[in-house]
């Protein structure tokens, strides 16, 4: 049987992950934590086949940095990463991390045991595009890459010169995208710009720039 190991911080889906693969013939379950950092540990002292991998888990740890590293040190172990955020970069991210599929919780139509069966099976399985939401009077496909590039940054508080050094523009462009998605989303300001991009999860900032 192929051995499961669940890492998922919200105890709703981790509760019926596990359900999930305790009711099927073809899978068993390896383990059932909250934090990606213990994922190592668990691929190292115990037989894994598979993990099932959120993304934003307990304690700020990242599902795609442990994806990235288990991939590395286990190639042979296959990994589903499994999110309800509709972050735009996470798809990429997830493919250069060498994950073998992604699957959106909420919008997904094909059901989780049938994505596993067919990642074991040596399939690929991402979706073609983030899930769209609705970002004020705008949808989120409505935003240029640069655009939510400059989002994530802003719900860090930083200002314009700041967010423009890390991303190696002028202070004068980042106001200028900043004003194009206040005309589009028709928000009033930068910090409810900012803060209804956090409670959307447009953008999420990267923990280690979200700790400053």
């Amino acid at each position: 049987m192929t051995r499961v190991l669940i890492v998922e911080d919200q105890s709703m889906p981790r509760t019926l992950f596990e359900m999930y693969v305790n009711q099927s013939e073809s899978y068993t379950l390896a383990g059932s934590i909250s934090n990606a950092d213990m994922a190592d540990y668990h691929c190292e002292n115990s037989d894994v086949d598979l993990i099932l991998m959120d993304i934003c888990t307990a304690m700020g740890a990242s599902g795609l940095e442990a994806a990235e590293r288990i991939k590395k040190k286990f190639p042979k172990i296959k990994i589903i990463i499994v999110t309800s955020m509709p972050e735009y970069s996470y798809l990429k991210r997830a493919r250069l991390a060498g994950v073998d599929s992604f699957w959106y919780k909420e919008v997904s139509p094909e059901p989780i045991i049938e994505l596993m069966d067919r990642t074991m099976n040596g399939e690929r399985v991402f979706p073609d595009t983030t899930p769209e939401i609705r970002f004020g009077n705008a949808m989120s496909t409505d935003f240029t890459e640069r655009e939510l590039e400059v989002l994530r940054e802003l719900t860090s508080g930083d200002t314009n010169t700041e967010i423009a050094k890390r991303l190696y523009i002028a202070p004068g462009t980042v106001k200028n995208y900043i004003q194009y998605m206040l005309e589009k989303t028709g928000f009033k300001s930068r910090t409810e710009l900012a803060v209804k991009a956090r409670e959307a999860g447009i953008v999420i900032l990267d923990n280690k720039n979200d700790d400053k």
